[in-house]
C-alpha cells in the first residue's frame, strides 16, 4: 500500500460523504521532504492556518504539525501532500457547524524533472484558460483546481515545462503550478494575487529574501507589456525551487544574474 494516512492512521480509502470530494471544500499543501524533514514547513503551516481562518475550517494545527512531522520521518525523502477537508457532511452546500476537519496525508517520490529546466531554463506555454476573479478565495491553495486541470490539458509537447496563466482581463497571474517573477530595471516584480491565484510558499520565501538583500521588490498588477519589457523571467515553487524562463512564443530572455543568485540561495535552502 502506498504510504497514506487519514486522521493520523494508515488508510487508503475515503468516506463518500467527505465534503472535499463532494465540493472541493478544503485546502492542501505540497511539501518537499528531505532526510525525514518537511522543508519550509513553518510557511506551509502559516498558509494553511490563514486559509483555515478564511474558510472557517476547524483546524487543530498542533495535531496537524505532529502528524506531518511523523509522516515525513517515515517517508524519509519525497513529496508529502497534506489535504484538510471539512470532513463528512450531508447532501447540500451548508456545512455542519463545528464539524472537525479531516486530515489526509499522501506520499509520492521526488519528481524527476529534467536538469535542463534549472540550468538552461524552460519554455512557457501560453494557456488559453483564464483564471476567474474571486477575492474571497484569492491566494488560497484550495481543493478546486479545475482551472489548472483544464489549462494543463492544453499541451502535451515536452518542450513546454509550464504554462502561463492570466485572468479574464489579461493580467498576468501565475504559471499552472508555479508562481511568476519578472526582473525589470533592477527590480523584482511578481503579480498581485488579491483577485485570484495562489500565494505560493516559495513566492513568500523569495519576497523575504529579496527584502533581506535590499533588492527592490513589488507585487503589483502586471500585463503582457511588462513581460515583453522584462530583462529576466523565472517561475518557482516549493518542490523544484526556481526555473528560469527562456521563452514564451516569440519572446526570449537570458538566464540573468538575479535569477541565478536567487536560484543558488534556493538550491541551498531545498538541498537540490
Amino acid at each position: 500500500m502506498t504510504l497514506s494516512w487519514i486522521d493520523g492512521a494508515p488508510a487508503d480509502s475515503l468516506s463518500l460523504t467527505d465534503r472535499g470530494l463532494a465540493y472541493g471544500d478544503g485546502l492542501f499543501e505540497t511539501i518537499l521532504v528531505k532526510t525525514g524533514v518537511p522543508l519550509l514547513f513553518e510557511r506551509h503551516l502559516q498558509r494553511l492556518a490563514s486559509g483555515g481562518n478564511r474558510l472557517a475550517l476547524a483546524l487543530e494545527l498542533p495535531l496537524i504539525e505532529r502528524e506531518c512531522r511523523a509522516f515525513a520521518a517515515q517517508l524519509g525523502e519525497g513529496v508529502m501532500k497534506l489535504i484538510v477537508t471539512r470532513g463528512d457532511g450531508q447532501r447540500g452546500y451548508a456545512p455542519t457547524p463545528g464539524a472537525p476537519a479531516r486530515r489526509i496525508l499522501q506520499a509520492s517520490p521526488l519528481p524527476a524533472y529534467p536538469p535542463a529546466n534549472s540550468v538552461q531554463g524552460i519554455r512557457l506555454f501560453p494557456c488559453r484558460t483564464r483564471l476567474a476573479e474571486q477575492p474571497l478565495l484569492a491566494g488560497l491553495k484550495h481543493l478546486n483546481r479545475l482551472e489548472q486541470v483544464v489549462a494543463r490539458s492544453e499541451w502535451s509537447d515536452p518542450e513546454y515545462a509550464e504554462g502561463l496563466m492570466r485572468d479574464t482581463t489579461g493580467r498576468l497571474v501565475e504559471a499552472v503550478y508555479s508562481n511568476l517573477f519578472l526582473v525589470k530595471g533592477g527590480m523584482l516584480l511578481t503579480p498581485d494575487l488579491s483577485r485570484c491565484g495562489v500565494e505560493g510558499v516559495m513566492r513568500a520565501e523569495l519576497l523575504d529574501m529579496a527584502e533581506q538583500m535590499n533588492m527592490p521588490v513589488r507585487a503589483l498588477e502586471l500585463r503582457m507589456s511588462d513581460l515583453q519589457r522584462a530583462e529576466e523571467v523565472f517561475v518557482c515553487n516549493s518542490v523544484y525551487g526556481i526555473w528560469p524562463v527562456r521563452a514564451l512564443e516569440q519572446l526570449n530572455w537570458p538566464v540573468g544574474p538575479v535569477t541565478r543568485k536567487l536560484q543558488n540561495l534556493v538550491r541551498q535552502l531545498l538541498d537540490i
